[in-house]
């Protein structure tokens, strides 16, 4: 597997759709220079770790 693969710089659109905020159920951004998915409405950051978002809460890192 090419690193490019583990940490992509970009999120396939259709995924955005598909995945909500596991906290509000509210829509997700992309955040490419954190590697993050990331819930403006519960000021939550998803990490992605070799191309797995990790939707839990527990798992996710407070935003200012």
């Amino acid at each position: 597997m090419s690193d490019a693969f583990n940490t992509p710089n970009t999120v396939d659109p259709r995924l955005l759709e598909v995945l909500v905020c596991p906290v509000t159920r509210g829509k997700l951004t992309w955040d490419s220079e954190r590697q993050e998915l990331v819930s403006k409405g519960a000021k939550l950051a998803f990490p992605v770790r070799e191309g797995v978002p990790i939707m839990l809460a527990e798992e996710a890192r407070k935003l200012d």
